[in-house]
């Protein structure tokens, strides 16, 4: 049988198991069965996928992606961010677009607390849309950045997406957790400079107004009470591994202790919220650790059946420049994203892009941080981006459509592009941190 019949057949699959409904994991699951079956020598080929279940997550290096999930339910579900979001807000004063920075500043913020775009949409939109149409502000400046900035999710730990790329492409999380985090910071701070600086020449679109006058005393108390805490997450999750005291599995486990910890003293953290918390680390967990499943055996499928080695082969065969293939990639995805949900593009694609990224000597970490930004555009690529039909919910009360809610984000998926060129220009961007880590 030839390799792109067995590809066409695969895909087709897949497509069809996605238009009716079936959840991405399961999905896998039933195509990877039928090809094993198909392929694999019938009998023999189901019980290699039970020998792969074992050996695709018995991995000590998958300790991160628990303790990484529950830093994120501990924080969300304790309201850590509910006081640090203020004590951040006080230090703006009347800056131009002040509440579209303050959307950016706690969109950084809550992308720690809960690692889902979608989350920090909902959360950011019922914050701060209700006070932006009161002051006046346009469209363009309260919808659009509360979805860029919610996006931010994805690219700074603890990110269930990047957990879920990494998993998959078979890059130590740990690390790519930290090569992750400058691309999230770059992508934050462009972000700021496109909403002072178009705010600042065009103030109708985000008049100043008045703000309450917040004693310098009362910000600096907030911040050593709310926000320097989380300085010592950060250290425990950071600063032990550049100092070679841990491993990124222990400072995965440390960062997880500390949160309890912080949120103990807070005062958040009750028996129940500590047991919702654990439920929902478990059950996230199973989710990431059955995707892990079909993913490996989709790709030794795809490896078996020399589809990976002809597409591969492909590739090394054309006449162009190893950027000029990355930017066709990057292209393709884009397309992709406009139609698609980012964890089935992952799964359908990586196992392709990684051993083709190899051949074209790229470093995974770089391939990876890049594919995830683009995979975070798909969260608000019209038109059916996850996140906007998680603000088109928020604002469901309102005269506001979804064309409003596309041209909003549209100067925000510039940005990302811009983003992904200069990781893909500048590589230390992304291999920075992780040279810290052995």
């Amino acid at each position: 049988m030839e390799w792109w019949f067995i590809l066409i057949f695969i895909f087709g699959g897949l497509i069809i198991l996605f238009a009716m409904g079936l959840p991405v994991a399961y999905a896998f699951l039933t195509v990877n069965t039928i090809a094993a079956f198909l392929l694999w020598n019938g009998v023999s080929g189901l019980e290699q996928i039970t020998l792969n279940i074992s050996s695709s997550i018995t991995n000590f290096t998958f300790v991160t992606i628990p303790m990484f999930i529950l830093m994120g339910e501990i924080m969300f579900r304790t309201g850590l961010g509910d006081k640090v979001f203020e004590a951040v807000s006080n230090w703006f004063g009347r800056l131009p677009g002040r509440l579209s920075v303050v959307a950016v500043g706690n969109g950084a913020l809550f992308s720690v607390l809960s690692g889902s775009s979608v989350a920090s949409t909902v959360l950011l939109g019922k914050l701060l849309i209700p006070e932006m149409l009161k002051k006046n502000y346009s469209k363009q400046m309260s919808i659009g950045p509360i979805l860029g900035s919610a996006g931010l999710a994805t690219m700074i730990p603890p990110t269930a997406l990047g957990i879920l790329l990494a998993s998959i492409a078979s890059i130590p999380v740990g690390k790519f957790l930290f090569a992750i985090i400058l691309p999230g910071v770059l992508l934050a701070i462009l972000f700021l400079l496109y909403i002072v600086i178009r705010a600042y020449l065009q103030p109708n679109l985000a008049p100043i107004y008045d703000v309450e006058k917040v004693p310098l005393s009362k910000k600096l108390i907030d911040t050593l009470k709310y926000i320097i805490p989380l300085g010592l997450v950060i250290f425990l999750l950071l600063g032990v591994l550049l100092l070679g005291i841990a491993t990124p599995s222990q400072s995965a486990v440390l960062g997880a202790v500390g949160t309890i910890l912080l949120s103990y003293f807070y005062g958040g953290l009750t028996w129940r919220k500590l047991f919702d918390s654990l439920t929902g680390t478990f059950t996230t967990t199973v989710m990431i650790f059955m995707i892990i499943i079909a993913s490996s055996t989709f790709s030794q499928v795809l490896s078996f059946t020399g589809v990976t080695q002809n597409i591969v082969g492909l590739v090394d065969n054309v006449a162009a420049h190893p950027l000029v293939i990355l930017l066709l990639i990057q292209i393709i995805l884009l397309i992709l994203g406009c139609f698609l949900e980012p964890l089935s593009i992952m799964m359908m694609t990586l196992p392709i892009l990684m051993p083709i990224s190899q051949s074209l000597g790229f470093d995974p970490l770089w391939f990876g941080a890049i594919i995830l930004l683009n995979m975070q555009m798909a969260t608000i690529t019209p038109p059916f981006g996850m996140d906007l039909f998680a603000m088109k919910g928020v604002l469901r009360d309102t005269r506001i459509t979804m064309i409003d809610i596309y041209k909003s984000v549209t100067p925000f998926l510039i940005l990302n592009l811009i983003c992904l060129l200069l990781m893909i220009l500048f590589p230390f961007i992304t291999l920075w941190l992780p040279s810290f880590i052995q």
